[in-house]
């Protein structure tokens, strides 16, 4: 074992125990300063076991407080998990999701409590293929399709809605592609009829209005059901997205762990219905699904990190 500070040689020096595991402890020789051998999850006292319990209930929809009460761990221990977990579900799609073969590309937003969600979507693998957390404003989408761009590989069709921060002459889809895209805008408008005045009734789609801008878009595939459809899951899945609940995000840093992590468990845990398949096996990206442990296990993180 080496020394954290001075690469040193160290030796060991007692443990300690907690109900879950024994922690080694060891103590530099050169330097003298103590540590811990690595904890499966970075200092958290946590077994594996019961973080994949909490994660998994995370991304079934159920609360922070409703996890602590069914799990029997304190509140701050769950929110801990979620930031320690989050945090390498980040850098795992900032690593893993990289030159996806794609041919068409749906972008939408979808708003909670705390800023929006872009979400950018494959849709014939249902991939999410990148996300940002933040304003609706040009130069989020901007930085949207910037990292989109980053991630696809060749040319593809994009279809969005009729934001102006998309689809100006200098839009964030221009800025960020050039001509080197098939892009066309999606408008609908939506109304009532006389007969449905309740207040919670959905309203009609009146019309909706395909528009190419850049390249040569096929109209008829210009369409953004399928990123709408996936709001749906993200505000079943998620509690953070519930409407007229408790359960919104206090701090924008734990509602942007909370959306990374849900991505990168539906992307590489959750089994799509359209093809039967996880997107990231659909899209090539993995050849089996991963269990929760795998999203955040110190050993297979950093496997899957290096196998591509």
């Amino acid at each position: 074992m080496q020394c954290h500070c001075c690469n040193g040689e160290a030796k060991r020096f007692g443990f300690f125990k907690n109900k879950n595991f024994t922690v080694q402890r060891f103590r530099c020789v050169r330097c003298g300063k103590s540590f811990s051998e690595r904890q499966p999850l970075d200092g958290l006292r946590l077994s594996l076991e019961k973080a994949s319990q909490v994660v998994q209930m995370l991304c079934e929809g159920v609360g922070v407080r409703a996890v602590a009460r069914l799990t029997g761990l304190h509140q701050q221990t769950v929110l801990n998990v979620l930031e320690t977990v989050g945090d390498k579900c980040e850098r795992l799609l900032a690593e893993k999701v990289r030159n996806v073969p794609v041919n068409q590309v749906e972008c939408d937003e979808l708003f909670a409590f705390v800023f929006c969600t872009y979400i950018c979507l494959d849709r014939d693998s249902k991939l999410i293929l990148c996300h940002l957390v933040g304003k609706r404003n040009g130069e989020n989408c901007v930085a949207l399709m910037r990292d989109l761009k980053e991630r696809v590989a060749g040319r593809c069709q994009v279809s969005t809605d009729g934001y102006s921060g998309y689809t100006g002459p200098r839009g964030a889809v221009f800025k960020a592609f050039r001509h080197e895209v098939d892009y066309g805008s999606e408008v609908k408008a939506f109304g009532r009829e006389q007969y449905r005045l309740r207040r919670f009734n959905p309203p009609k789609c009146l019309w909706t209005r395909r528009t190419p801008i850049i390249g040569s878009p096929d109209v008829e595939a210009i369409n953004t059901s399928r990123a709408e459809r996936l709001n749906l899951t993200m505000r079943l899945f998620s509690r953070r997205f519930t409407r007229c609940t408790i359960n919104y995000s206090k701090k924008l840093r734990n509602h942007e762990l909370a959306v990374a992590l849900f991505i990168a468990h539906y992307n590489f845990c959750r089994v799509h219905s359209a093809h039967r398949k996880t997107p990231a096996l659909a899209a090539g990206l993995t050849d089996h699904r991963w269990s929760e442990q795998e999203l955040f296990g110190p050993h297979n993180y950093e496997k899957c990190l290096s196998t591509d």
